[in-house]
């Protein structure tokens, strides 16, 4: 056997064993999503805080706000349910690689390289949660900026457990135009020191 074509079949079966394991976390993630609303009140959430901050009245701009604080409310609530059914997963399932392109068996191969997308979820939940929590010290045009911010934090981890952490990125430049770093520059203090630790293994 030549060298090319052992590089050929090293190829395909890297890319058979990276599908299976993209499908299976795919099939996990779904399965979980399924019993709840969150991308459909992410949507809702994010299209009335376009609305809010383009409204020419004050008193206009301020019912929508009104209406919002029930959709945060109940998206908050959704995920911490989620991200507490997800928990029950087992680790083995439940494991990120930190390599940038995705790489077959990389949990098995490289246990130090991953993270647990339960914990991850946990820290989304707090996240999403303290940015709903937030009263009159600050502004609702940066309420909304941060929570904005928060989810799509979110959607990338999501991506990154899905696929990869290079997928991930640039679905979020696609759909957001918002580099990876700049997200989680936008997120609260308290979700980026949580989420770097995660994800740098600290």
């Amino acid at each position: 056997m030549d060298i090319l074509t052992l590089a050929l079949l090293l190829t395909a079966g890297a890319y058979i064993l990276n599908a299976r394991q993209q499908r299976k976390h795919i099939v996990l993630l779904a399965t979980h999503l399924h019993h709840y609303q969150i991308e459909k009140l992410m949507e809702a959430l994010t299209e009335g805080y376009l609305r809010a901050l383009g409204e020419s009245t004050p008193e206009r701009s301020e019912q929508i706000w009104q209406l919002l604080h029930t959709t945060e409310a109940q998206l908050c609530e959704q995920f911490r349910k989620f991200a507490a059914e997800f928990a029950k997963e087992a680790q083995a399932d439940t494991c990120v690689s930190r390599f940038l392109l995705p790489i077959p068996l990389a949990a098995t191969l490289f246990p130090a390289a991953t993270f647990d997308m339960r914990k991850m979820l946990v820290i989304h939940a707090r996240g999403i949660a303290n940015a709903a929590d937030r009263g009159s010290d600050i502004s609702p045009r940066d309420r909304a900026f941060t929570m904005s911010a928060e989810l799509f934090l979110m959607q990338h981890s999501c991506h990154w457990f899905c696929k990869s952490r290079m997928v991930a990125s640039a679905r979020m430049l696609a759909r957001h135009q918002t580099p990876h770093e700049q997200l989680i520059a936008s997120v609260s203090p308290q979700t980026r020191s949580a989420y770097l630790a995660l994800i740098q293994g600290e």
